[in-house]
């Protein structure tokens, strides 16, 4: 993005020290302009260096009123507000786009033992990088603990933390689309493509309304459209079709990053490379705060479609023989890139598929799953409960639109409060995150040489036995084997686990629970019930584990929890990640739990251990 003439004067006026640089950053020069002694604790709001009033309305008048006074729904109801508002708060929060538009709060409420929501106490609601650049000056001149916000579902909780200033994208949400673009210093190096530039705070519901709907082309982005999209990509990043258009992160071309030092960056592959590199798949909230992103596009196919429907075995040894069958019919006929989304395996001997896919008509799809059909009803053991098989297909380009049709059938909820935009819209099945507390979290990628004789067989036995503790479900799009030589050459040009590129899925476990909070009555949380299926979720991953002990696990996706975090999500690239966040951010301005870096801190953020 370029800063026109007013953005500039007001940069050097809020003061940062270091100017905007074009070209190429000589990383070693800004780690001597702002080596200073690693602080050992940062400020929180009882201590005496806590900024006066006075320096806060300074700030404020820095970032033109966006500066706020944090004050979370969440907090007036334990303050003592209202039986009628607090049970209004708990109708609202199952809205995530009303949970996303409120500065305080996050869209998973907690994590039992874990974290708890807590807002900030003051947060910039930015319109510009400007605004994040006075921000991140303020924090690092002051010692603060900085949180960025965007979409706000972190699973981890690393986008809340009291005692903190909060930067808050989601004004940031411009949407611009380029027929011929080619990125900073990259003319003449790579050939101009079509393309999506994006501000920070957007959601998906909105780049796919934009590129998609509108403009019949294909970005991949998330499966959730309420996922904040700066997130989802420096987390790595999987949408329904993973396997055909490979990593969030694989699409995105460039970033404008706003660095510890307070300088506005560009990242890509001529410019900052490395920062490049660390920002597709290193995690949110590590290495800077993401203003822009310009991610690729792609030609849009004819149509999407989805396969739904659920398989019940009469008794356990059916089961198990059903999960064979679901598993091998997998590895032979879906294990390539038309075929995305979930298989679930329930601890009451049933089978769930839902899954997606494209580059197939309907009638195409039918034919490859006939035979698997045919097998089920041969088996008076196995019942599709709804039938004949459910398979649908539509438009690629009306898949993410709100059409009567969809919201009439259920296929798609939109935004329920008055005045809100048609096209905040989101998937039925995704409403049940929206002010969640989770139980437990697990996830772990398994290779594809499982799917081979006779690890086949231990597979399922292992499924099988994961089931008789919790249910299983198995991401098929959040693994990359199967997809063509181009989407595993992009995937491993990212910061993501080598793992992913060769695993045919991501195994998932969690249990979770409706939105609640301590100290609100008739809402706090259930702790018996939380603890006991925390461990029916870790009994289930166990079987799991017994057969990949050192499978890595999704960032974004994973154990509060998770022992060996470092090389569980970043594998044998976290040793370069952890080089350029020393580069960028060598004072480690930039915390989140278990990010690059965090292990010089304490778990909370606020102490310094070295």
């Amino acid at each position: 993005m370029e800063l026109d003439a007013q953005e500039r004067r007001r940069l050097l006026k809020i003061g940062a020290a270091i100017p905007l640089l074009p070209g190429v950053w000589n990383p070693l020069a800004a780690v001597a302009q702002v080596s200073r002694r690693m602080p050992m604790s940062r400020v929180r709001l009882a201590d005496p260096g806590w900024p006066a009033e006075e320096l806060w309305q300074r700030l404020g008048q820095d970032v033109r009123g966006a500066l706020i006074k944090v004050r979370s729904p969440l907090t007036t109801c334990t303050a003592g507000a209202s039986a009628h508002e607090c049970e209004q708060f708990f109708r609202a929060a199952k809205n995530p786009y009303y949970l996303g538009e409120e500065v305080g709060l996050t869209q998973t409420l907690g994590w039992v033992d874990a974290w708890t929501s807590r807002p900030s106490v003051y947060a910039v609601a930015a319109r510009s990088a400007g605004d994040v650049v006075a921000a991140v000056n303020f924090a690092r001149q002051h010692n603060l603990r900085l949180v960025v916000k965007g979409g706000g579902h972190s699973y981890q909780g690393t986008s809340s933390a009291p005692d903190s200033l909060l930067i808050w994208t989601r004004r940031m949400d411009e949407t611009t689309l380029h027929d011929s673009f080619t990125a900073q210093g990259c003319t003449g190096r790579a050939a101009p493509v079509r393309a999506v530039s994006v501000g920070a705070g957007a959601v998906w519901a909105q780049v796919y309304d934009a590129v998609t709907t509108r403009g019949g082309g294909y970005v991949q982005g998330g499966g959730c459209m309420t996922v904040g999209v700066a997130g989802l990509v420096q987390s790595g990043g999987f949408g329904s079709f993973s396997k055909a258009f490979g990593l969030a992160a694989s699409g995105l071309l460039e970033a404008e990053v706003v660095t510890a030092d307070g300088a506005v960056r560009v990242a890509n592959a001529c410019v900052n490379p490395d920062l490049f590199w660390a920002l597709k798949g290193g995690g949110g909230g590590s290495l800077g705060v993401v203003t822009r992103l310009t991610l690729k596009v792609h030609e849009l196919p004819d149509s999407f479609g989805a396969v739904n429907m659920t398989i019940k075995a009469t008794s356990a040894p059916a089961f198990r023989r059903l999960i064979g069958m679901v598993v091998d019919f997998y590895a032979r006929s879906l294990m390539n890139p038309h075929w995305g989304e979930q298989i679930r395996f329930r601890s009451d001997d049933s089978v769930n598929i839902s899954m997606v896919f494209q580059g197939l008509d309907r009638g195409e799809a039918q034919a490859i799953w006939q035979p698997f059909m045919d097998a089920v009803d041969a088996s008076p053991e196995l019942k599709v409960e709804f039938s004949p098989l459910k398979i649908v297909s539509t438009s690629a380009r009306s898949f993410w639109s709100p059409t009567l049709f969809k919201r009439l059938f259920g296929f798609i909820s939109t935004d329920d409060r008055p005045g809100a935009s048609p096209q905040n819209v989101f998937w039925p099945g995704d409403q049940r995150q929206a002010g969640q507390v989770l139980y437990a979290y697990q996830s772990a990628w398994l290779p594809a040489a499982l799917l081979q004789a006779p690890q086949r067989q231990l597979l399922c036995d292992s499924l099988f036995a994961a089931t008789r503790h919790w249910g299983m479900s198995l991401h098929v799009n959040k693994g990359l084997a199967g997809a063509p030589p181009d989407v595993l050459r992009a995937a491993q040009d990212t910061a993501m686990n080598p793992a992913v590129l060769g695993a045919f899925a991501l195994a998932v476990c969690g249990a979770e629970g409706p939105p609640a909070y301590p100290g609100i009555p008739g809402h706090e949380q259930d702790l018996m019930l939380a603890r006991r299926r925390a461990q029916l979720v870790a009994r289930a991953m166990g079987e799991i584990r017994k057969l990949v002990p050192d499978a890595g696990s999704y960032v974004s996706e994973s154990d509060f929890f998770q022992p060996n975090w470092q090389w569980s999500f970043w594998g044998s690239n976290y040793s370069r990640l952890l080089g350029v966040k020393r580069l960028y951010d060598p004072q480690g301005l930039f915390f989140v739990r278990h990010g690059v870096g965090s292990e010089e801190w304490s778990a909370d953020g606020f102490t310094w251990t070295g």
